[in-house]
């Protein structure tokens, strides 16, 4: 008798899991972004939460929440209700970065925030100003042993910074570190020739190298890019292992039912491969990545540890 109604309780629990997860969603669901209006993460967000919405039946709401690379919108995604209808548009800062980078880190995002799958990865170009004397990877190294040359970036801390230090430590060389305010800025500088180099969008230094005002020298990702399939990698071209993606993935609150993650993923999964949004993100200089939770789980961890020696290497602070 006993043994009967366990079975029977049991029976009924999981048949209200199923249900609950058949009728997810039945409100509108708020996509978190980090960043202000305008930027690569947020027309991204836009773009895709488009195509969320059809496939749904429900709202899915972009909402801007800028401040700390990241942090603040991570921050409100880890203490709102594991119910999938908080989601978060995440980039490598308040992921993988962030925890080595700040003093103070409110929330672990490996242990506080689940997986659902990786969306985009950035394209990034290694680009010297044409004064330079160098036409590959190996030259440059060469270059930077023999004399002082420096390499701008959108800021400290930064994926630029980041690949620069890398680059660094890696090619055992000394190009030292001009932050700026902003990428356009780097640019710009780079343009004039104040700064010898600088790993750059794709987006922005590919009209600039088929012009000839730039030169590049690689790319950052791990295989070569559709951008410019004629460039090789750094890892192929000097450094191997070198990897400096600038990555961004969908996130939601730990303790989120598996059932609802699925759901999410295979969304996703779906927007992100659509032929307009793979056009739509090309053109910004980004790849669809999408993948497993779990294999976006493992990407998290890798970065963390990666970035988490290059920073402590560099003696990178941020207050």
């Amino acid at each position: 008798m006993n043994i009967a109604r366990i079975l029977f309780v049991s029976t009924a629990c999981i048949a209200a899991g199923s249900a609950g997860a058949a009728e997810y969603p039945s409100k509108p669901i708020r996509l978190l972004v980090g960043f202000a209006p305008g930027g690569g993460t947020d027309t991204t967000a836009r773009a895709i939460s488009q195509k969320l919405t059809a496939s749904l039946g429900q709202q899915v709401v972009v909402d801007n929440r800028p401040g700390v690379s990241g942090n603040i919108a991570a921050e409100i995604t880890v203490n709102a209700p594991p119910d999938g209808y908080t989601v978060l548009l995440s980039t490598i800062a308040a992921l993988a970065i962030n925890s080595s980078l700040l003093k103070k880190m409110p929330f672990d995002p490996i242990k506080d925030l689940a997986p659902v799958t990786r969306a985009a990865d950035s394209t990034n170009f290694l680009v010297v100003h044409p004064s330079v004397p160098a036409s590959s990877v190996k030259d440059l190294i060469a270059l930077a042993k023999a004399k002082p040359l420096n390499g701008g970036s959108p800021g400290v801390g930064g994926a630029g910074h980041l690949a620069l230090d890398l680059f660094n430590l890696q090619g055992g060389t000394k190009i030292g570190h001009v932050p700026y305010k902003g990428g356009g800025p780097a640019i710009v500088d780079l343009l004039a020739g104040n700064i010898n180099l600088i790993f750059a969008t794709g987006a922005s230094s590919i009209n600039h190298v088929k012009a000839g005002k730039i030169r590049a020298l690689g790319v950052t990702t791990a295989k070569r890019s559709a951008m410019a399939p004629e460039l090789p990698t750094i890892a192929e071209a000097g450094l191997p292992g070198f990897e400096a993606n600038n990555w961004n993935g969908i996130v939601v609150p730990a303790k989120t039912p598996r059932a609802i993650i699925n759901r999410l993923n295979k969304e996703f999964t779906a927007a992100l491969l659509l032929p307009d949004i793979k056009q739509f993100l090309f053109n910004q200089g980004l790849d669809a990545a999408p993948g497993t939770p779990e294999d976006f789980a493992a990407y998290i961890k890798s970065e963390t540890a990666k970035w988490a020696k290059v920073i402590k290497a560099a003696g990178i602070k941020v207050e």
